[in-house]
């Protein structure tokens, strides 16, 4: 017993983490410390339920799971890495509440362990030592991390991508609706080619769109404006590229006409500007 003891008190501050302002351990680690399947301790732990509130215990998000396992090389190559649920994870009221429970004599004095190491590391963080004993490895890996999210920021300062593939033929006219949708009092359409699909989706907007394009169906439009009078047509042929402006603020760029959107891989990028 003394030696199981030992060797958990010597590497449970490895197993701590910070998530959503708690200090937490995961189920895999305290069923490993406390000697049991972590599917027996995570069925003790739903029988009972009403002893484990989220400040004792609470799921892992896969958003959460997946930034721990960025962040630590054990959990992506080692423990965890084939979960076939999302794991729990339990704060030092539940490992105590969790020990109470199980009534082991392993569980007991592991868990004594546990809340210690607990409390040192609340000590550890709280006395700045933490930050002074960080490597000079994982300081530079910090400082290189922000800088790229630095840089990725005044690269991509005001875009807003959306990438669609082949066949998203839905998804690509459903966001082009919703674009229409954000209009206050203006739409402008700058597209060469113009056809049926496009004055289908303008009919369900009452706002005002002035369309610029080379080529559009006569017989649509015609049959289009003894129905809907919300459209004006500009013919010009200055145009390459396709671009929808909102209020006059906002420019959405298109890498497909939107007459073929979801035909082939193509992105709607989104620019701010102040003015136009």
């Amino acid at each position: 017993m003394q030696e199981i003891v030992k060797l958990q008190n010597q590497s449970i501050n490895n197993m701590i983490y910070e998530i959503r302002g708690y200090q937490v351990i995961m189920d895999s680690d305290v069923a490993k410390l406390f000697n049991y399947e972590t599917k027996e301790i995570n069925r003790n732990v739903k029988n009972n339920i009403e002893r484990f509130p989220d400040n004792y215990c609470f799921q892992l998000t896969k958003e959460e799971y997946e930034s721990l396992r960025c962040k630590n090389v054990t959990l992506k190559n080692g423990r965890g890495n084939h979960r076939k649920y999302l794991p729990y994870v339990f704060t030092e009221y539940g490992i105590t509440m969790l020990a109470g429970i199980l009534k082991s004599d392993i569980a007991i004095q592991v868990s004594i362990k546990i809340v210690d190491a607990f409390i040192e590391m609340r000590k550890y963080i709280g006395n700045g030592s933490f930050n002074k004993r960080l490597s000079n490895i994982e300081t530079k890996l910090i400082n290189y991390d922000n800088k790229f999210e630095e840089i990725f920021e005044r690269l991509n300062p005001r875009y807003d991508y959306h990438l669609f593939f082949e066949g998203q033929i839905y998804d690509a006219y459903s966001l082009l609706i919703d674009i229409f949708n954000t209009a206050i009092k203006e739409i402008i359409i700058i597209d060469n080619y113009i056809d049926k699909k496009i004055l289908d989706v303008l009919s369900k907007t009452a706002k005002k769109v002035n369309i610029i394009t080379s080529k559009i169906n006569e017989i649509d439009l015609e049959k289009y404006n003894k129905q809907y009078s919300n459209i004006n047509i500009v013919k010009n042929h200055q145009f390459h590229d396709r671009f929808i402006i909102i209020d006059k603020s906002i420019l959405y760029h298109s890498g497909a006409s939107f007459k073929d959107l979801g035909n082939k891989c193509f992105a709607i990028n989104k620019i701010e500007v102040k003015t136009f």
